[in-house]
């Protein structure tokens, strides 16, 4: 019963807890719903550092929202670890039409290899 009462009232950081365990276990979108609760703090304490971090865990397994954010992240100087012409390989033609795909529920392009490759 109290574990119930704790689940609705801290549902955030209950959340996020439940996707970090899975993050570690590698599921990639777990890693990029880890990455977005750093980002925008909920349920957890904002971390821009942390949030690149997860989010190029699950961009390194071709999660496609992952790359998307990991490429805005370096365009906005949220992280300094990528190099020049990352951000170009993550922002590749197929990742857009993936993640247009995903938003609007056409057919998905044919994946040629990985967004991030170290």
């Amino acid at each position: 019963m109290i574990a119930l009462l704790y689940i609705w009232l801290c549902s955030q950081s209950f959340h996020f807890y439940v996707a970090h365990l899975y993050a570690h276990f590698g599921y990639p979108s777990a890693q990029h719903i880890v990455g977005q609760r750093y980002l925008k703090g909920a349920g957890v304490l904002k971390d821009e550092k942390m949030a690149m971090h997860w989010f190029r865990k699950a961009s390194q397994q071709d999660h496609p929202h992952a790359s998307f954010n990991l490429a805005v992240g370096k365009l906005k100087n949220m992280t300094g670890s990528m190099t020049a012409g990352d951000v170009e390989m993550l922002l590749t033609q197929e990742l857009l039409e993936n993640v247009i795909w995903t938003k609007s529920k056409l057919l998905p392009t044919k994946r040629r290899g990985s967004f991030y490759k170290h």
